[in-house]
């Protein structure tokens, strides 16, 4: 048992070690604290807005149809009246849980997944990987595009077919991992000590293969609350009247011929500026939590 103990001691260690040390690191990022600011940015909006709009996300007539902005509107209102400011910021709400649906769903899977591939080996392994390869071989926007269409229109038939889309990466990551992993003295010890194979591979090599996955996990936010908007855009995710962001561009775009620049600018604007901050952030994480990196700042 106390071998066992130390064993998951120097997992922690080889983990990332101080917490606190890497914490002051990540502040000390300066273009992480930006994505970071901008995540909160677009994450707190949307959580406050209900209560800090006077206006309601589909509230019709809420000011003149097609209004340019103003200080009554700051970004305008749409064909309909509606406030584009609320529905913006309302669809950060609804963009942002998707993408973290999403992302949640391709770590579920494609992290075990790729994991036992490693870990096994042999013709389980090698299945799984090539599954996983054929999957890679598809252009992931089509591929998304096809898994949406065949669930049929709607948000939850976007979460589920970018979540599928992002499987094999999270596998591959994971994969590798272990195969880098499943040779240290740590593993060979718990083996020693008649650990089991799930055991060994949760509790010892998964823990230490987090660093790439967390760092996948914020870079694949980004990728997903955009490929989420390109389904609602072409009308295989969420649908009108959803504030979301994909949506209101969809919507939008029809009117900018004829000057209402607004309506396409805004929800544009959105959909860049997370996806910057969530690649900030993540580029910030990969610099933090890469030992090499760490020993030489």
């Amino acid at each position: 048992m106390q071998r066992s103990d130390q064993i998951q001691t120097r997992t922690r260690v080889r983990l990332g070690g101080d917490g606190t040390g890497i914490l002051r690191l990540l502040l000390r990022n300066r273009l992480g604290m930006v994505g970071l600011g901008i995540i909160l940015f677009w994450t707190i909006g949307g959580l406050l807005i209900g209560i800090l709009s006077p206006y309601g996300a589909a509230q019709t007539g809420a000011g003149s149809l097609l209004e340019a902005p103003s200080l009554a509107h700051l970004f305008g209102t749409d064909n309909f009246g509606r406030d584009v400011l609320t529905r913006v910021f309302e669809g950060a709400r609804i963009s942002l849980w998707t993408g973290l649906i999403a992302v949640a769903l391709s770590v579920v899977i494609g992290v075990p997944l790729g994991g036992i591939a490693g870990y096994v080996g042999g013709v389980t392994g090698g299945f799984i990987m090539r599954v996983m390869d054929v999957m890679l071989a598809f252009p992931s926007l089509v591929l998304a595009f096809a898994i949406a269409a065949s669930l049929g229109p709607g948000v939850g038939g976007a979460m589920i077919a970018v979540g599928i889309v992002g499987i094999p990466e999270f596998a591959r990551i994971t994969y590798g991992q272990t195969l880098a992993l499943t040779q240290r003295e740590f593993v060979e010890a718990g083996r020693a000590l008649g650990l089991r194979n799930d055991t060994i591979l949760l509790r010892h090599i998964v823990p230490n293969a987090l660093a790439p996955i967390v760092v996948r996990m914020a870079l694949g936010m980004g990728y997903a609350i955009l490929t989420a908007a390109s389904l609602s855009f072409i009308g295989l995710g969420a649908q009108p009247p959803t504030p979301e962001w994909g949506v209101m561009i969809s919507d939008g775009r029809g009117y900018i011929i004829s000057g209402e620049w607004w309506l396409t600018l805004f929800p544009g604007l959105a959909i860049a500026t997370s996806i910057l901050g969530f690649n900030l952030f993540g580029d910030a994480l990969r610099d933090v939590l890469d030992p090499r990196l760490r020993t030489t700042q």
